[in-house]
């Protein structure tokens, strides 16, 4: 057994450890150890999309996820594949267009338009500069926090929220990470950026 201690590792790099590991290991369990719930999605999603078997277990302050490699077991019968979600809105930038004050509006009159028409999208995902608008912009806050109210699944980059010294200030949705962009490709009918 291999044990990776991915601890304080922003995303995307316990999945490429992971990745790495896997890659040297022709049967055998891989344990990794991980401080975040996006991190234990991630490395799930990969195990599930590479074939392999994973499990996760709560530890005191961290997950351990482990994933199995060389061994066959007998998969169940497919079930029909899950229907694609709709939507992926991605958002990466507080302001549309290059005029900071303009952008402002503009910003805001759109998710203002997307929640009067009920125009939703399954999920959002804040990145960049966007991950202000959930958490230290107190004029989007409320706004979003009714959009999210309404069924919409909002995220915001971990990374970005670092980056800014925002991980504290999340007020909206859950903290994720760019792997929800990259599944989002598979599992969204369409993806969107602004």
């Amino acid at each position: 057994m291999k044990r990776i201690d991915a601890r304080g590792l922003g995303c995307p790099k316990p999945v490429l450890l992971a990745e790495e590991a896997l890659a040297e290991l022709q049967e055998g369990m891989l344990e990794l150890l991980v401080d975040n719930e996006a991190s234990v999605r991630n490395l799930e999603r990969f195990a599930r999309s590479s074939g392999f078997f994973a499990e996760t277990t709560r530890a005191e302050g961290h997950w351990v996820v482990r994933i199995l490699k060389g061994y066959p077991c007998e998969l169940p019968t497919e079930e029909p594949p899950e229907e694609r979600k709709h939507l992926l809105l991605v958002v990466g930038t507080d302001t549309m267009g290059k005029e900071e004050a303009l952008g402002r509006q503009l910003m805001k009159a759109f998710f203002e338009t997307m929640r009067v028409n009920r125009e939703l999208p399954h999920t959002i995902f804040f990145l960049n500069a966007g991950v202000r608008l959930t958490s230290t912009d107190e004029e989007f806050v409320p706004l979003l926090r009714e959009i999210e109210q309404m069924g919409v699944e909002v995220y915001s980059c971990g990374t970005c929220l670092k980056h800014y010294g925002l991980e504290d200030a999340l007020k909206v949705g859950r903290r994720g990470s760019t792997d929800l962009v990259v599944g989002g490709l598979r599992e969204f009918q369409k993806v969107v950026w602004i």
